[in-house]
C-alpha cells in the first residue's frame, strides 16, 4: 500500500494471531502527532510519502574511485574474512568487513549486512551471520556506519545526525559498486539485510537503491524520529529544550525512512519482527509492514529484540528463494 499521511493519528488495529507468518494480538494504539515545531512532546507530523526533492539528497558520483583496500585478516571453514576500506562520498574513508568463500570459480551471490545501533561491521552477531552466509555460497560485505567510525553518542540530536544518515545511504550505495566489481559476485544477485537500525536504514536504502533484489528487515521500525517518539521514549526527549526537539525535527523529517518506502515497489521485501521487542514498539513495526509495497513478507515472532534462531532460518530460506543462496 502507498504511505498515506502519518499526519492526525497512528490508528492501527491488529489482528489476533498465533504463528509466526501473521499480525499481533488485537490492539488498538492511537499516537496523535503534532507540528514540527510545537513544543508538546509528542510525535511530529511527519507528512506525506517522500518527494523527489527529498529521494536527491542521497545522490553520489557513482564513477568516483572507490580507491577500494582489502586486507585478509583469517580463514576458516573455507571463508576467508577481510577488512575493506574504501573512500566515502561525503569524505574519509568508510571501513567494514568483507567475507567470501575461498573458492572463486564461480559467480556468487552478494549480501550486504547493515548493524545496530550502537553497533560496528566488527559485532560478533554480524560476522556470524556473515560467515554462515559465506559458507552457503554468497560474498558479504558490512560496512561501519559514520557514527561507528568516530567518538561520542550514536545520535548526537544535532543536524549531524541528518548528516550521517544522509551520508551512510551514500556510503551503502558504494557498498553495491564494491561488490559488483568483484569477479565473483552476480551483479543481478544482490540482497541487503538490515537489523535493528540497520533494518531501518534498509527501509530508506531499499527506495535509493534499485540495483539491490531482495531486502530483509530484522526488527525495524520507521526510524529515529518514530523510535525518539515511541511512548516508552518521550520522557527522554522531554529532557530537551524545545527549540533543540524542534530543530531536530525539522532536520531528521525529510529524511525518515519510513516516508521512502513506498518508492521501493516491486523489490522482494521480508520484515521481521517480534511481539514482545523491547525497543521496537509493536505498533511501529505493523505501521512499517503497512506501509511496505508488494511483493513483500510478513513475519512475527514470540521473541523480543533478538528473534529466534526460526527466524534466521525462515531469513536463509528467503535468501535461497530471492538470490539463490545454497539451501541450508
Amino acid at each position: 500500500m502507498q504511505l498515506t499521511r502519518h499526519a492526525t493519528a497512528l490508528l492501527i488495529a491488529f489482528a489476533s494471531a498465533a504463528c509466526a507468518g501473521s499480525g499481533p494480538i488485537s490492539e488498538a494504539i492511537t499516537q496523535p502527532t503534532v507540528g514540527l515545531d510545537s513544543c508538546t512532546v509528542a510525535r511530529p507530523d511527519l507528512g506525506g510519502p517522500a518527494t523527489q526533492a527529498e529521494l536527491s539528497l542521497f545522490a553520489y558520483d557513482a564513477k568516483a574511485p572507490l580507491n577500494l583496500q582489502r586486507v585478509a585478516e583469517s580463514t576458516a571453514g573455507g571463508v576467508e574474512l577481510s577488512g575493506i576500506s574504501y573512500d566515502s562520498p561525503a569524505g574519509g574513508r568508510v571501513t567494514g568487513i568483507l567475507v567470501d568463500p575461498v573458492d572463486r570459480s564461480s559467480l556468487r551471490p552478494g549480501i550486504i549486512i547493515m548493524h545496530g545501533a550502537p553497533g560496528s561491521s566488527r559485532d560478533a552477531w554480524l560476522i556470524d551471520y556473515a560467515r554462515n552466509y559465506a559458507a552457503s555460497g554468497a560474498v558479504v560485505i558490512a560496512i561501519d556506519a559514520p557514527f561507528a567510525r568516530r567518538t561520542g553518542s550514536t545520535l548526537l540530536m544535532t543536524r549531524q545526525d541528518r548528516d550521517e544518515q544522509i551520508q551512510l545511504m551514500k556510503d551503502l550505495q558504494r557498498a553495491v559498486d564494491v561488490l559488483r566489481a568483484q569477479p565473483n559476485v552476480d551483479k543481478d544477485r544482490i540482497a541487503f539485510l538490515g537489523v535493528s537500525y540497520g533494518g531501518a536504514m534498509g527501509v530508506q536504502f531499499a527506495a535509493i537503491e534499485h540495483r539491490i533484489k531482495a531486502v530483509a528487515l530484522v526488527v525495524a521500525n520507521g526510524g529515529w524520529v518514530t523510535l525518539k517518539t515511541q511512548p516508552k521514549d518521550l520522557p527522554s526527549l522531554a529532557t530537551l529544550s524545545c527549540a533543540t526537539r524542534a530543530a531536530w525535527f525539522r532536520d531528521m523529517k525529510p529524511i525518515e525512512p519510513i516516508r521512502f518506502i513506498g518508492l521501493a515497489k516491486g523489490t522482494p521485501l521480508l520484515l521481521q519482527n517480534g511481539r514482545l521487542d523491547e525497543l521496537v514498539a509493536e505498533a511501529d513495526a505493523q505501521l512499517l509492514h503497512d506501509a511496505a509495497p508488494d511483493p513483500k513478507k510478513l513475519l512475527w515472532y514470540d521473541a523480543g529484540h533478538n528473534l529466534t534462531a526460526q527466524a534466521n532460518l525462515d531469513r536463509h530460506d528467503w535468501f535461497v528463494q530471492q538470490i539463490g543462496l545454497d539451501p541450508r
